[in-house]
């Protein structure tokens, strides 16, 4: 199934950090991609984002405000089933930490 794309919006890419806003209209998602970098999502709003991986798809309960962190090397595509926009932050660590 061919989805239009989430709207990515780059807010901070500096020697430390990149800082990514994701707003995710009804029925779109980021496209396949893998992560090179260590990462923290910051959910902006509660509700469900698909998760497909080379293992099968998973339906994740998101909450505003209640982040969690992946490692580099995650290979996803994230779609936004719901009626609703789906809006996180999703921040990427360029260096380890001192």
């Amino acid at each position: 199934m061919l989805r239009s794309q989430a709207q990515a919006t780059v807010q901070i890419d500096d020697d430390n950090f990149r800082v990514t806003e994701w707003r995710f209209a009804p029925g779109t998602e980021t496209g396949w991609h893998r992560h090179e970098l260590d990462y923290v999502v910051v959910p902006m709003t509660t509700g469900a984002l698909q998760l497909q991986t080379a293992d099968g798809e998973s339906l994740n309960e998101l909450t505003a405000g209640q982040s969690y962190t992946r490692p580099a090397g995650s290979e996803h595509n994230v779609v936004n089933p719901g009626p609703d926009e789906f809006v996180f932050v999703e921040i990427e660590a360029k260096q380890a930490a001192r």
